[in-house]
């Protein structure tokens, strides 16, 4: 039996706002939560999360420091005038 007086207040109906609009409803000790982020707005949940394109930045490396394999470029070449 929980001690009386000790807890704190529980509300089993405590709202969650995000921009102002009430989005959900969970236990809380607190009757109101304000949140920013939650998984109706997040990207990774709405599916609208771009991947930033890292594509070529190695390439671009082992180019700057001259560090490029010549020989499979060259009989890549060899293989396309063959």
């Amino acid at each position: 039996m929980a001690k009386s007086d000790i807890h704190p207040t529980w509300y089993p109906e405590a709202k969650v706002f995000c921009d102002g609009k009430e989005i959900m409803t969970v236990g809380s000790t607190k009757p109101e939560l304000h949140v920013d982020v939650w998984s109706g707005n997040h990207p990774f949940y709405t599916g609208t999360q771009k991947i930033i394109d890292t594509e070529g930045r190695v390439e671009r490396f082992m180019r700057k420091y001259g560090m490029t394999d010549t020989s499979a470029a060259a009989s890549d070449k060899a293989a396309d005038n063959a």
